[in-house]
């Protein structure tokens, strides 16, 4: 993964999420236990963890998913890795 001129790894952001309040909340440390395993094997630094819990990925009114944008903008981290594509809002 790429790093920048002084050869700090890249940052990253890791993102969680389940739609239904009745799916396990252990779902989601599962969830975030894969991306940084996977951002280990990388050589990222992961630099904060977004979820979200019971809120479908249609609708970007997640507390998470704002901060993760918010903090995106802001330039706090490089990447952003997510188990999966669908735990991210669908636009």
């Amino acid at each position: 993964m790429p790093s920048d001129a002084t050869n700090n790894p890249a940052r990253a952001a890791l993102y969680a999420r389940v739609s239904s309040d009745l799916q396990s909340a252990a779902s989601i440390d599962d969830q975030l236990r894969v991306c940084a395993e996977w951002a280990a094997k990388q050589g990222l630094l992961v630099v904060e963890s977004y979820t979200d819990q019971g809120i479908s990925g249609a609708s970007l009114i997640r507390p998470g998913i704002q901060k993760l944008l918010q903090d995106a903008a802001a330039g706090k981290f490089d990447v952003i890795h997510a188990e999966s594509l669908d735990r991210l809002p669908r636009l």
